[in-house]
Protein backbone atom coordinates (compact mmCIF):
# COMPACT_ATOMS: atom_id res chain seq x y z
CA UNK A 1 0.00 0.00 0.00
CA UNK A 2 2.96 2.44 1.08
CA UNK A 3 4.80 1.61 -2.28
CA UNK A 4 1.69 1.96 -4.32
CA UNK A 5 1.04 5.90 -2.67
CA UNK A 6 4.54 6.73 -3.37
CA UNK A 7 4.70 5.30 -7.03
CA UNK A 8 1.84 7.70 -7.41
CA UNK A 9 3.42 10.75 -5.43
CA UNK A 10 6.61 10.33 -8.07
CA UNK A 11 4.11 10.62 -10.81
CA UNK A 12 3.58 14.14 -9.73
CA UNK A 13 7.69 14.89 -8.72
CA UNK A 14 8.25 13.54 -13.02
CA UNK A 15 5.61 16.05 -13.78
CA UNK A 16 6.60 19.08 -11.78
CA UNK A 17 10.70 18.47 -13.58
CA UNK A 18 8.78 18.45 -17.10
CA UNK A 19 7.23 21.62 -16.39
CA UNK A 20 8.29 25.80 -16.46
CA UNK A 21 7.13 27.77 -12.96
CA UNK A 22 4.62 29.52 -15.95
CA UNK A 23 3.21 26.64 -16.97
CA UNK A 24 2.69 25.29 -13.67
CA UNK A 25 0.74 28.21 -12.77
CA UNK A 26 -1.26 29.03 -15.56
CA UNK A 27 -4.77 29.47 -14.85
CA UNK A 28 -5.67 30.14 -18.44
CA UNK A 29 -7.77 27.03 -18.71
CA UNK A 30 -11.73 27.46 -18.84
CA UNK A 31 -14.08 26.57 -16.74
CA UNK A 32 -12.22 26.70 -13.80
CA UNK A 33 -8.76 28.76 -13.97
CA UNK A 34 -7.64 26.77 -11.66
CA UNK A 35 -3.14 25.77 -12.00
CA UNK A 36 -1.31 22.68 -11.97
CA UNK A 37 0.39 24.27 -8.87
CA UNK A 38 -3.20 24.83 -7.01
CA UNK A 39 -3.93 20.83 -7.80
CA UNK A 40 -0.62 19.67 -6.84
CA UNK A 41 -0.39 21.97 -3.26
CA UNK A 42 -3.88 20.16 -2.36
CA UNK A 43 -2.69 16.87 -3.26
CA UNK A 44 -0.19 17.57 -1.25
CA UNK A 45 -1.83 19.28 1.72
CA UNK A 46 -4.57 16.28 2.35
CA UNK A 47 -1.46 14.12 2.91
CA UNK A 48 0.21 16.81 4.97
CA UNK A 49 -2.70 17.00 7.35
CA UNK A 50 -2.79 12.85 7.75
CA UNK A 51 0.94 13.16 8.74
CA UNK A 52 0.35 16.27 11.19
CA UNK A 53 -2.94 14.63 13.22
CA UNK A 54 -0.79 11.18 13.40
CA UNK A 55 0.15 12.06 17.07
CA UNK A 56 -2.86 12.98 18.30
CA UNK A 57 -4.87 10.56 15.97
CA UNK A 58 -7.15 13.65 15.04
CA UNK A 59 -6.54 14.08 11.50
CA UNK A 60 -8.68 17.37 10.47
CA UNK A 61 -8.37 17.91 6.56
CA UNK A 62 -9.74 21.30 6.71
CA UNK A 63 -6.32 22.35 8.75
CA UNK A 64 -4.71 22.38 5.16
CA UNK A 65 -1.47 24.39 4.41
CA UNK A 66 -2.16 26.11 1.66
CA UNK A 67 1.19 27.08 1.00
CA UNK A 68 1.17 29.57 -1.97
CA UNK A 69 4.71 29.04 -3.02
CA UNK A 70 4.10 25.48 -3.28
CA UNK A 71 1.61 26.39 -6.12
CA UNK A 72 3.87 28.87 -8.35
CA UNK A 73 7.47 27.12 -8.22
CA UNK A 74 8.11 23.32 -9.04
CA UNK A 75 10.87 23.33 -6.95
CA UNK A 76 8.94 23.91 -3.63
CA UNK A 77 5.93 21.64 -5.08
CA UNK A 78 8.44 19.03 -5.79
CA UNK A 79 10.28 19.48 -2.22
CA UNK A 80 6.63 19.16 -0.89
CA UNK A 81 6.42 16.10 -2.46
CA UNK A 82 9.60 14.96 -1.03
CA UNK A 83 8.73 15.98 2.49
CA UNK A 84 5.02 13.81 2.29
CA UNK A 85 7.25 10.64 0.80
CA UNK A 86 9.77 10.92 3.48
CA UNK A 87 6.85 10.67 6.23
CA UNK A 88 4.95 8.36 4.31
CA UNK A 89 8.70 5.72 4.31
CA UNK A 90 8.68 6.55 7.75
CA UNK A 91 5.10 4.74 8.40
CA UNK A 92 5.45 0.68 9.42
CA UNK A 93 2.66 -1.46 8.40
CA UNK A 94 1.29 -1.79 11.98
CA UNK A 95 0.59 2.18 11.84
CA UNK A 96 -2.37 1.27 9.21
CA UNK A 97 -4.39 -0.62 11.85
CA UNK A 98 -4.22 2.33 14.07
CA UNK A 99 -7.97 3.97 14.30
CA UNK A 100 -7.70 7.75 13.64
CA UNK A 101 -10.67 10.41 13.95
CA UNK A 102 -11.04 12.41 10.65
CA UNK A 103 -12.84 15.60 10.55
CA UNK A 104 -13.72 17.61 7.25
CA UNK A 105 -16.29 19.53 6.17
CA UNK A 106 -18.95 17.53 3.89
CA UNK A 107 -20.71 21.35 2.72
CA UNK A 108 -22.60 21.35 5.76
CA UNK A 109 -19.93 21.87 8.39
CA UNK A 110 -17.64 19.43 9.85
CA UNK A 111 -18.27 16.20 10.21
CA UNK A 112 -15.80 14.10 11.98
CA UNK A 113 -15.62 9.95 11.91
CA UNK A 114 -13.59 6.74 13.28
CA UNK A 115 -11.32 5.13 11.07
CA UNK A 116 -8.06 3.75 10.35
CA UNK A 117 -4.93 5.37 9.02
CA UNK A 118 -4.89 2.75 6.26
CA UNK A 119 -8.53 3.87 4.89
CA UNK A 120 -7.79 7.97 5.12
CA UNK A 121 -4.23 6.73 3.31
CA UNK A 122 -6.43 4.59 0.43
CA UNK A 123 -8.62 8.26 0.33
CA UNK A 124 -5.93 10.36 -0.17
CA UNK A 125 -4.25 7.82 -3.00
CA UNK A 126 -8.02 7.88 -4.79
CA UNK A 127 -8.15 11.86 -4.49
CA UNK A 128 -4.35 12.22 -5.50
CA UNK A 129 -5.15 10.34 -9.05
CA UNK A 130 -8.54 12.26 -9.23
CA UNK A 131 -6.56 15.68 -8.91
CA UNK A 132 -3.99 13.87 -11.56
CA UNK A 133 -6.99 13.62 -14.44
CA UNK A 134 -7.74 16.85 -13.59
CA UNK A 135 -3.92 17.92 -13.64
CA UNK A 136 -3.98 16.60 -17.31
CA UNK A 137 -6.52 17.80 -18.71
CA UNK A 138 -4.57 21.03 -17.85
CA UNK A 139 -1.50 19.89 -19.05
CA UNK A 140 -3.26 18.80 -22.62
CA UNK A 141 -4.54 22.26 -22.79
CA UNK A 142 -1.34 24.43 -22.60
CA UNK A 143 0.34 21.98 -24.72
CA UNK A 144 2.46 20.11 -22.67
CA UNK A 145 2.96 16.46 -22.99
CA UNK A 146 2.74 13.90 -20.04
CA UNK A 147 5.65 12.33 -18.73
CA UNK A 148 3.56 8.71 -19.10
CA UNK A 149 0.91 7.68 -20.30
CA UNK A 150 -1.04 6.21 -17.26
CA UNK A 151 -1.04 9.88 -15.63
CA UNK A 152 -4.17 10.60 -13.69
CA UNK A 153 -5.98 7.30 -14.70
CA UNK A 154 -7.32 4.70 -12.00
CA UNK A 155 -5.30 1.38 -12.28
CA UNK A 156 -9.27 -0.11 -12.23
CA UNK A 157 -10.37 1.97 -15.26
CA UNK A 158 -10.37 -0.30 -18.23
CA UNK A 159 -7.83 0.96 -20.94
CA UNK A 160 -8.81 1.04 -24.55
CA UNK A 161 -5.75 -1.12 -26.58
CA UNK A 162 -4.87 0.42 -29.86
CA UNK A 163 -5.05 -2.43 -32.41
Amino acid sequence: MIKAIEQNLQRGINLLHSLTDEQYNNTSVAPYHSSIGCHTRHILDVFSCIFNGLDTKEIDLTKRERNELAEKYTHVGIDYFNTIIKKLRSLKNTDLNKEVAVTDDLGLGNVTIKTTLASILVQAQSHTTHHYATIGYLVHHIGVQLPESGFGFNPTTPQKLNV
